[in-house]
């Protein structure tokens, strides 16, 4: 592909006042930027379900933040942090590897790697009334692999799953550039009310605005929804550091889907309106594997970085095809969840498949999450919104304001 996307043309000015580093309480109190077609207005998050088409489809990502981050202390004083970023024993799939008892070997980002000179890195803490203790093994110094193994010496044959382990001795993995350290309201505030799948070290931030009771006036208004989940990477915090933004690296990032889910997705196209980036990515993905399996290119739900500019328009299926091709697939497999992988790119050039607009907070200057913004409604438009936004006191980034977006067809 010889697309070039200048990144120096995705960046403003944002001052580091605009930064949100605490939410707002309650949470749907946030301000929403509403820009349907080509109008625009400030409003309260808690009366978004006021500015959504009947037909709308809302699509969550319920994927649960993990307290990603673990702290050593060697014995010199010198702290070594392990940032977990994807598993790989006992198994890959992170819903597995969040089942495991005993051992369980990571990828990690390691804080400090200098002064970890290959000895066995040791710690002891509580859960509940139990003392556990925790050691880490730099297995393969190259990939910042570690084998991790936890014990109860007060309950030796007790089974203590890996995601109660980190609940308990991690730290919630904040944005860096939030800039603080992380506060014990953290673990509530930087999860969404309907988070359940652990897995996540960064939280799906466009629905951290929701609450019981706007999603109540959603609900009565006969609005459907359903959810996803996609396990958010440290990928999404990776700055764009190449010119041609087409050659930057897409890590990627594993996701679940329901039979259920993906019927109904499929009864409800015309307006379809994903809850952040990590919903739109998955959906944008999910339509690419059901073009495999139109066009018959395999039976692997991994969504390669550039996949979705490689075919001709006129040989593609409608989304409805595609995931009726989905759903036969999963039935002839006996098939309740579909689990898969996606690197998709979107930037300006892309065509959605499925979504319409986007629920989504505002995004980092030069930043993968701003090209998939400019590429739903336009290199212009992008500029004139973050324009408004900064001009009219909006809060930016993670814990930031809200806004819908939704295009002109």
């Amino acid at each position: 592909m010889n697309k070039h996307i200048a990144i120096s043309d995705y960046q403003y000015e944002l001052p580091d006042e605009k930064i949100a580093r605490f939410p707002v309480e309650p949470r749907d109190s946030s301000k929403l930027l509403v820009a349907i077609g080509e109008s625009v207005e400030t409003a309260s998050f808690s009366g978004i379900s006021e500015y959504l088409d009947d037909q709308s489809f809302l699509v969550f990502n319920n994927t649960k933040v993990i307290p990603a981050r673990l702290y050593f202390k060697k014995s010199t004083g010198a702290y070594i942090e392990l940032f977990l970023l994807h598993p790989v024993l006992p198994s890959p799939v992170i819903a597995q590897a969040m089942e495991a008892t005993g051992t369980a070997e990571w990828i990690c980002m390691i804080g400090n790697k200098k002064k970890w000179k290959g000895e066995i890195l040791q710690a002891v803490f509580n859960i509940g009334d139990e003392s556990v203790e925790l050691t880490a093994e730099l297995t393969d110094h190259e990939k910042n692999q570690v084998k991790l193994t936890w014990k109860s010496p007060d309950n030796p044959g007790k089974e203590i799953y890996f995601s109660t382990l980190v609940r308990s001795f991690g730290e919630i993995p904040l944005p860096p550039y939030l800039n603080r350290e992380t506060e014990e309201k953290d673990l509530e505030t930087y999860q969404t009310i309907y988070s359940l799948h652990d897995g996540a070290v960064a939280a799906p931030t466009a629905g951290l605005h929701f609450t019981d009771e706007v999603l109540s006036k959603i609900k009565a208004r006969g609005i459907g929804s359903g959810f996803v989940t996609l396990h958010v990477g440290a990928g999404t915090f990776q700055p764009v550091k190449v010119e041609n933004a087409v050659e930057h690296t897409m890590h990627s990032e594993q996701m679940i889907f329901s039979l259920g889910f993906i019927e109904a997705l499929k009864s409800n196209l015309s307006c379809v309106l994903p809850v952040g980036t990590t919903s739109m990515r998955s959906l944008e993905s999910l339509y690419w594997f059901g073009v495999k399996l139109f066009l018959k290119e395999g039976q692997q739900f991994f969504i390669e970085k550039l996949y979705a500019y490689q075919h001709e328009k006129d040989t593609l299926p409608s989304a409805e095809e595609s995931l009726e091709a989905i759903i036969s697939f999963m039935k002839a497999g006996n098939l309740d969840q579909l689990h898969g992988e996606t690197e998709i790119f979107i930037f300006p050039g892309y065509e959605f498949r499925i979504c319409r607009g986007i629920i989504t907070n505002f995004h980092q200057p030069g930043s993968t999450l701003l090209l998939l913004i400019a590429a739903l409604i336009g290199e212009g438009r992008w500029k004139e919104l973050y324009a408004y936004a900064l001009e009219n006191d909006f809060r930016f980034l993670s814990y930031g304001d809200s806004s819908l977006l939704i295009p002109s067809k």
